[in-house]
Formats: structure tokens, sequence, C-alpha cells
């Protein structure tokens, strides 16, 4: 990024990343791409993610919430946008102006979204979830066939896809993803009997994209991995890819402690030696963790975040530091030198995932972009 910006802390975004990423799955798979741009695009900003997608190839957006779909809109983008879980009957009739998608699963949806599409004389575009082993939404197979033909029938309803969404892609085991699609594949076989074809078909999540070809169909809907960022352990990422995201923050105090000095609230940390302590100017309420264990990078080295995390601060131990600097550039997700700590193994320490790292970086921290040919 050049110069340091002038902010206290902020994340850096290699939409190029993203691009390639996108263009990669796109390649590799043969099916057109939905990029899931939810939750802000896990942490990385939804717009500017979105065009840079849509650049690398996919023709698809996905969000979970209607008012996704307005920011997405407002920005002007035009790319179909599939709406993935439940909308209240009170936003349907504004998600079909803006011409999303929505998810439908029982007769019940059909109807509200009827109503609505009758009403302001449009053909609402749906997509027809299975439940095939999540638990969470979805009509079962064997009830599948009586929703898609109330679709079907629906003078102002298109079934334009069905899909379902796999809970153990990412592991190594494979049986119960092929359970699932199994189930997947008799949904299909019930609507085809009856003659209901549809546009899109679509399963496979970053992990089904990346090692499960027979879950490719003609729509692949990859979220975690466009970032850069593996969707576990067990299905790592090609060399290809590149991770988009990198978070940093600046020294923003350097101090000597004598012997017995508490850090931080509840003086968890006291120092045992004279210690040189620095205060780096984020915290909680940016998204930093009020964890054990935390590390950052400065001058190349990782050294321990000590004490607890404040709401708007937290402390670092300096002593190994030569001649630390206030205004000194911290990275805590991404590169340094030949140093690196990544959103996995800040997930690892906070006991969660990659996913929730990047997502829970506040809306406070400024996110920068570079975009060289977006």
């Amino acid at each position: 990024m050049g110069r340091k910006p002038p902010y206290s802390t902020w994340v850096e975004v290699d939409l190029e990343s993203i691009q390639a990423n996108v263009n990669y799955i796109r390649k590799t798979t043969g099916a057109e791409v939905m990029a899931v741009v939810k939750a802000n695009a896990y942490g990385h900003g939804a717009v500017p993610v979105a065009k840079a997608a849509l650049a690398g190839g996919a023709t698809w957006c996905a969000v979970a919430r209607s008012s996704e779909v307005v920011e997405l809109r407002e920005a002007g983008l035009e790319c179909p946008i599939l709406i993935l879980g439940y909308i209240p009957k009170e936003q349907v009739a504004e998600m079909l102006q803006l011409k999303a998608s929505l998810t439908v699963w029982t007769l019940d949806d059909i109807k509200k979204i009827g109503e609505q599409a009758r009403k302001l004389d449009v053909q609402a575009p749906v997509h027809l979830k299975i439940e095939t082993g999540m638990g969470r939404l979805g009509s079962f197979p064997s009830q599948a066939l009586s929703v898609a033909l109330a679709a079907e029938r629906h003078a102002h309803i298109q079934l334009q896809g069905v899909f379902s969404h796999l809970a153990r892609a990412d592991e190594n085991d494979p049986e119960p993803t092929e359970h699932q699609e199994k189930k997947f594949e008799y949904a299909l076989s019930l609507l085809k009997d009856k003659g209901i074809q549809t546009p899109y078909i679509h399963l496979a999540n970053s992990a089904a994209s990346l090692k499960r070809p027979s879950a490719h169909y003609n729509l692949v809907r990859p979220g975690i991995s466009i970032y850069g960022l593996p969707p576990s352990p067990a299905v790592p990422l090609p060399d290809d890819f590149q991770r988009a995201l990198t978070w940093k923050t600046v020294l923003a105090n350097v101090k000597t402690l004598p012997p017995g000095h508490g850090v931080s609230y509840g003086h968890e940390y006291v120092t045992q030696e004279q210690e040189t302590i620095g205060a780096l100017p984020l915290g909680y309420a940016d998204g930093y963790r009020r964890t054990d264990g935390n590390q950052v990078l400065i001058h190349s080295q990782k050294t321990p975040v000590i004490g607890r995390v404040c709401m708007d601060q937290c402390m670092i131990k300096l002593d190994h530091i030569h001649n630390p600097q206030i205004e000194d550039e911290v990275v805590l997700i991404g590169k340094q030198g030949e140093k690196e700590i990544t959103a996995d193994e800040v997930g690892r320490i906070w006991g969660t995932i990659n996913y929730e790292v990047t997502c829970a970086i506040g809306p406070r921290v400024p996110r920068l972009y570079r975009k060289n040919s977006m």
C-alpha cells in the first residue's frame, strides 16, 4: 500500500487476489461461480469484493440479508443476487423490485412471495433449498416436490434453481458428504420425473469446489476460499490462491516499566523485571479478542500481547525489539518481512475459525483496497 495510511488501525484488502482466486475456481470447476459476499464479504468489504469477484468471472453474488442486497444494488451492481436464507414477508416486495432471487423451502414461502409478485405484476425468481443433512433450512427431499410443483404452477414465480448446503465437506471423511449428495440427487430425480428442470443446480461450497467434482453441477458457491483462506485444515488451498486481507496498526506508545508493575485491567500481567512495553491503538471494539496468547508482528518479529485487551487499546512486550519507535507498523494478520500471522493462526488462539476472525473485524476499522485493475 506504500506510505502508511492516516489511521491508527486499518485493514488492507488486495482485490486482485480475490479476482485471481475466483478465476481459479471458475477455470478448475468449469461451472459458473456464485461468490458469497455475505457478512460484509467475510469482513473484507462487500461492494469492492463483489466487483472484484465479478471481474474474476463470477456471474452471481450470494448474501444472507436484504440489507446486503440493497448495499450492492445502490453501488450499481446489476448481477443476479441470491438471498441464501429466510426473508420476512415485509421485505419481499422490496427485494423483488431490486431483482433479488429468494430462497424457498415451504408452501408458505411460495404463498408469501407469490402474493407480493402478483401485486407487483412480476415473476419472482426463487431457488428451492433441499434439506440433506445440515439441519437448518430446507425442504426434505420427500417434501421438495410439492414445493417445486407449487412454484411451477404459480403464474408469478419462476423456479430458477435448486440447491443444498454441505455440512462436512471440509473434513477428511467423505462419507457424510456422499450421503448428502445422494439425498440431493434423490430430490433432483423426483423433480425430473415430473418434468421439472431448473436453470441452476448448486451444492458445492468452497471445500466441495476444491475437492468434489461430483458436487459442482453448473454453479458453485465458494465463500471463504475466494478470500484466500482455507476452508479447514483438512482442505488446504492450492498454492495458486492468494490471501487478500492484512490487518495492521501502529505503535502508539513505548515506555519502560519497573519490576512489579501491573499492565492493563486486573493486573493479570505484572512485570518481573524492568520491561519495555508498547501500547497499540486497537482493542476488542475493533474485533481483536480479549484472549490469552495473542501475538503481533513488529520489526518482522513476533511478540506477545500482554495483559487484558482493552476496548480501544492493548499492550505488547518490546524487550527483544531493537529501538521501537512510535508509529512503527504492527501487523495483526498478514506478513511482515519473512514472518506471517495468518487468520487461521489467530483463529486457533481464539478457539474459533478463520471465518469468524475476519468477519469480526469491526466496522470502525477502515478497509483500504489495492485495486490496480478494478
